[in-house]
């Protein structure tokens, strides 16, 4: 496919129930140029090749293994298999609207500079289930809603980069930076993250843009079990290490980030005692509190790690 504008990228693990309709949303695009669908299949042990396979049929759909567990090593894997200069990566569990990769390729067709794009995600509750009353705006980012407005933003923070399940780079940056990097992003079940911000920064920082284009749409399922509490505390518990590592990748690594950890540990605390009559913004910022001891733990294991090192080679 010579003529290929954009190629659409699934990685997925294990999630053969909510996968076909992400592959169908996507064959089905209202797109008038060459687009190809690739299923980054890492590691599945479910019914995965089995819903791919029922439309390997479709001449724009293409099936890759990647083994070695990791979101950012499938993606890398996709961008290695993908044949255009614009990857746009949606979430296994998601669903992009009848216009999404149009919307997208227009953004980087009128903008040159363009090295990231993602659109508005809304979340697709499953039936009969609405959202706990504990779910605050806060946390329900965490099951992946992106809202910031009806018009195209430019993003200058990278607190407010699009998000992974509905997201798109230009191939040229991401070969300038060495691919998404592996030690960030989800291993198994490590919620890892942080990729996406960590790529914002290095944007940014090179004079690129990354922006925020409403209209490229998609909806993202809630899984049953990500209405618990306890997913949330697991969650904060590993954004708080991926925050972490991120620094330490900034070269941001030492003592100083102890220092930190705790300043907004014992900022989590008071807000979440401040909050105590509304139960959503109560446990939103407990579950804050909660990451930042994730993100302690990570810090003191890295200093006794460096520790011993340095150790070893005084030894030496």
């Amino acid at each position: 496919m010579s003529d290929l504008q954009i190629s659409a990228i699934i990685c997925t693990h294990n999630r053969d129930f909510y996968l076909g309709a992400a592959i169908d949303s996507l064959l089905g695009q209202d797109f008038a140029l060459g687009f190809e669908v690739v299923v980054v299949d890492n590691g599945s042990s479910d019914g995965t090749y089995q819903v791919v396979k029922e439309r390997l049929g479709n001449p724009r759909l293409k099936y890759v293994e990647e083994p070695n567990i990791g979101l950012s090593i499938a993606r890398n894997t996709g961008a290695k298999v993908a044949g255009s200069n614009i990857l746009a990566y949606l979430d296994d569990d998601a669903v992009a609207s009848p216009h999404w990769l149009q919307v997208l390729h227009s953004a980087y067709e009128d903008n040159q500079k363009l090295a990231i794009a993602g659109g508005k995600v809304n979340l697709l509750f499953p039936q009969g289930i609405e959202a706990p009353k504990w779910l605050s705006p806060g946390l329900a980012a965490n099951l992946g809603t992106y809202d910031l407005g009806e018009s195209l933003v430019y993003i200058d923070r990278p607190g407010l980069t699009p998000r992974g399940l509905n997201y798109s780079i230009r191939r040229s940056f991401l070969e300038q930076i060495g691919g998404f990097d592996p030690h960030l992003g989800r291993i198994g079940q490590k919620l890892l993250s942080n990729e996406e911000l960590q790529m914002t920064e290095l944007a940014l920082k090179k004079g690129w843009q990354v922006a925020y284009v409403p209209d490229a749409l998609v909806y993202h399922n809630v899984a049953p079990e990500r209405l618990q509490r306890s997913w949330f505390l697991n969650r904060g518990w590993w954004q708080g290490i991926s925050e972490c590592y991120r620094e330490q990748l900034m070269g941001k690594a030492g003592f100083a980030q102890i220092q930190r950890g705790s300043e907004r540990f014992v900022r989590g605390l008071y807000k979440s005692l401040q909050h105590f009559a509304d139960p959503a913004e109560r446990f939103d910022k407990f579950v804050y509190a909660y990451g930042q001891i994730g993100y302690l733990n990570a810090v003191i294991q890295d200093l006794i790690s460096t520790s011993m090192g340095k150790n070893r080679c005084e030894e030496d």
